[in-house]
């Protein structure tokens, strides 16, 4: 088992200490935007397959690589002026693409998940600058056993991975706290393959062209896509007006008029009915309610539309069959 160690990001030689952890081939969870990331080196076969083993993630699975800057993904990947006109809009930011990889270029083909695409996307904060300092890209699921909770903070990637990576920097809690946007352009329109922060019609409105949405039982072809995924312990139940009792109840805009006495805990995701607050505690209303002594969680209806696609969409995962 791994010593994982714990630095703050504020401390002024932590961009240092992730850098030297990955260029010698080891495990950093690091802060994104988005959540917190479980970062390796994408050019170290022995390091990228670490990610797997560390997540237990099956390998068909594609990972996303994070650059610096467009100059690094264009190494990489080969855009089109769809796709050269949403990087220019989105990044840094939450917006994935998924383009035709270069092949040869140095990324490893673990990274690929035996596909001719590769996902990139360049973030905001710490792990931007990680990824300069190395001067190549790193591999970055989110920091948590495949299938559970996807963490929002440095005590959520312990949480399933404290003895399993090498470094865990604490950053605090993520600002938006869902996983990126996925897109594949494609010259006339972009596919939606994943739902994230950057909504529909913000993709529309920067690229002037349709926005479709992925076929549910197309094969998978980027990241976050298995039926199951941000499972905590227990069964979840959408769309529910009020818990049953020995529920606990994640709640979204006013409490209902009754059976609340019912529930056996209680997580607020926006009394006011904010998508932005709802999507930012998501998460942490998960991760809170992710315990083996924890058996039934309901979850009150979140509106569809906008941001609550995305939440929708995680919410769905998260209650699907395991």
């Amino acid at each position: 088992m791994i010593q994982t160690q714990r630095i703050s990001l504020n401390d002024p030689a932590a961009i240092g200490l992730l850098v030297a952890c990955l260029a010698r081939g080891g495990l950093a969870a690091i802060p994104t935007e988005t959540v917190y990331g479980l970062a390796a080196d994408a050019t170290n076969g022995e390091a990228v397959a670490g990610i797997f083993e560390a997540k237990g993630r099956p390998r068909f699975n594609p990972l996303i690589s994070h650059g610096s800057d467009l100059a690094m993904a264009e190494r990489y990947a080969l855009f089109d002026p769809l796709a050269r006109r949403l990087a220019e809009t989105f990044w840094p930011g939450p917006l994935t693409l998924v383009l035709p990889a270069r092949l040869g270029a140095g990324l490893h083909p673990l990274v690929l998940g035996g596909l001719q695409t590769v996902a990139l996307r360049i973030p905001q904060g710490p792990m931007r600058e990680a990824v300069a300092a190395l001067g190549r890209p790193v591999a970055a699921p989110s920091a948590n056993r495949s299938g559970r909770v996807s963490p929002t903070t440095a005590t959520h990637v312990l949480h399933t991975l404290d003895g399993r990576i090498d470094l865990v920097a604490d950053g605090g809690p993520t600002m938006h706290g869902l996983e990126s946007t996925i897109v594949r352009p494609e010259g006339n329109r972009v596919v939606l393959l994943r739902p994230g922060s950057v909504t529909a019609d913000d993709l529309a409105a920067a690229s002037g062209v349709p926005v479709v949405r992925r076929g549910e039982g197309d094969a998978i072809d980027a990241p976050g896509q298995m039926l199951s995924h941000y499972a905590p312990h227990g069964r979840v139940r959408l769309d529910a007006v009020a818990p049953e009792p020995g529920e606990h109840w994640i709640a979204f805009g006013p409490e209902p008029a009754a059976g609340l006495e019912a529930a056996a805990g209680l997580f607020q995701l926006s009394e006011t009915g904010d998508l932005r607050e709802a999507a930012s505690r998501l998460f942490a209303a998960l991760a809170a309610f992710d315990s083996p002594d924890i058996e039934r969680i309901a979850v009150a209806p979140i509106p569809r539309e906008g941001l609550g696609e995305a939440i929708n969409d995680r919410l769905r995962r998260a209650a699907a069959d395991r």
